[in-house]
């Protein structure tokens, strides 16, 4: 009996729905063993709006914090772009160069890309329903063929083993490193330019020797990337935007609970 307790899974999350200025909007609720106070995040593609809560918080407390908040969650969203999803004749930023997408109905193989006059296309084949599958296994195979290039390169030059590098959606940060030598990245690095996805592999691969933020990291990472800053400030600036393509985002807010 005490095994069926403790080995019970948590309730699936729930929702409710606030009003704002006649606006209604959705909010999902999570409860959290480690949590303390209430918390809002809203993300970035899905536009979704999550709050979690302590395991022995009340909903009727958490719908009191978000009624509270509904003008920060009104914000957050407003400010967000328009989401772009993979299908025919939305635009993809490729290495931060517009690529259109375009279905070639009939023609043999899967994903290209040409250029049209001026204009790069993103060709792919098959039915309409596989675009979207298509486009992103395609995008996610770039991302993973640059990224290794990247890394191997830093590698050699530090002097140091990788035991393998992983492509994922991540949603809270671009890339992650192990004490066991596996880097991890977000796909959506092949949307920024060059220098942005060189200069993330280049942070995964300090990490590999100094597995913190000082000021030695810093200073071995800049030697190793003199885009540092540079790349920095582009993630600053457009990091956010890249969340809005495909079907995923990350989170573009949080506010707490005092």
């Amino acid at each position: 009996m005490l095994r069926a307790l403790f080995s019970r899974r948590p309730p699936a999350a729930q929702q409710f729905e606030i009003m704002l200025d006649e606006s209604k909007f959705v909010v999902r609720v999570k409860r959290h063993r480690q949590a303390r106070r209430y918390t809002l995040r809203v993300h970035a593609a899905t536009r979704e709006v999550m709050l979690t809560m302590p395991q022995r918080g009340s909903l009727k407390e958490a719908k009191a914090f978000a009624e509270k908040n509904g003008a920060w969650i009104a914000v957050r969203l407003n400010r967000l772009p328009d989401t772009a999803p993979f299908s025919d004749g939305f635009a993809v930023p490729l290495r931060d160069v517009a690529h259109r997408i375009v279905h070639r109905r009939g023609v043999r193989g899967t994903v290209w890309v040409e250029l049209d006059r001026d204009e790069y296309l993103l060709c792919v084949a098959g039915d309409l329903p596989h675009i979207a599958r298509r486009v992103a296994d395609f995008l996610r195979r770039e991302a993973k063929r640059e990224l290794e290039r990247a890394v191997k390169a830093y590698a050699k030059e530090l002097g140091v083993s990788i035991k393998r590098v992983s492509v994922r959606d991540q949603s809270s940060r671009w890339g992650s490193c192990s004490s066991t030598g596996v880097l991890s990245f977000s796909w959506r690095l092949i949307l920024a330019p060059t220098y942005v996805l060189d200069y993330l592999a280049a942070h995964e691969v300090v990490h590999l020797i100094e597995m913190n933020h000082s000021r030695k990291f810093w200073r071995l990472l800049r030697d190793l990337c003199p885009d540092m800053e540079r790349a920095k400030t582009w993630l600053d600036v457009h990091g956010t935007d890249l969340h809005r393509y495909g079907s995923r985002g990350g989170v573009t807010g949080l506010i707490e609970a005092p």
